[in-house]
């Protein structure tokens, strides 16, 4: 007897939206976004890499770590670039004024956004980087250093950006909202109907 295969689920979602995207320093970019199912597929392996790799929550001034944002910034930006490869012209196809794509989209927060922050922050962490004294926790002399306000903020703003992208993505894939999970709750949070609670109240 033979191995049933399982059949994969062809892309679906929405016929039509109406996508947004904020850009710092230049406002919203905003467009008819009419996906064909390759640009339905390759939206969800963005989006999968936006809420796995990037992320794409404000942190607070003293979490994070700005080297670990900018490298997950560069892989972000190589596998973008992956993307739009593997799926070639059908995620870019001509458009009419007023149209997006895909393509579009994606390249849009390349060069527009992740690019100017990776050109200019790198090179600049970089070099303070290399003055750390041996024996100094690499976060500590990163937190020491005068520019790390001014980097955090810029970040935050490229967050905004990827945050605004992946509603786009995630509408357009037909999937659930990823980003926003409902937060854990404790057990003793989620006692039964009926039942009392630890502080011995009914439920």
């Amino acid at each position: 007897m033979g191995i049933r295969q399982r059949k994969r689920r062809r892309p679906s979602g929405p016929t039509q939206i109406t996508a947004r995207l904020a850009i710092p320093f230049v406002g919203d970019i905003t467009g008819t976004w009419e996906p064909a199912d390759a640009e339905r597929s390759a939206a969800w392996e963005l989006y999968l890499e936006l809420v796995t790799r990037v992320s794409v929550e404000e942190l607070d001034a003293e979490e994070g770590f700005l080297r670990e944002a900018l490298s997950s910034f560069y892989t972000f930006f190589d596998t973008t670039r992956e993307i739009l490869r593997r799926y070639g012209p059908e995620v870019a196809p001509p458009l009419a004024p007023g149209h997006v794509s895909f393509g579009v989209l994606a390249v849009t927060v390349l060069n527009r956004v992740l690019r100017p922050l990776l050109s200019s922050w790198h090179p600049r962490l970089t070099a303070y980087e290399s003055r750390r004294p041996d024996g100094v926790d690499p976060v500590a002399w990163e937190q020491r250093w005068e520019h790390a306000d001014a980097l955090r903020a810029r970040i935050a703003e490229v967050r905004v950006t990827l945050a605004s992208l992946a509603e786009n993505l995630r509408e357009v894939a037909d999937v659930s909202d990823l980003i926003r999970l409902p937060a854990p709750r404790s057990p003793e949070s989620t006692a039964p109907s009926g039942r009392v609670s630890p502080e011995g109240s009914q439920s």
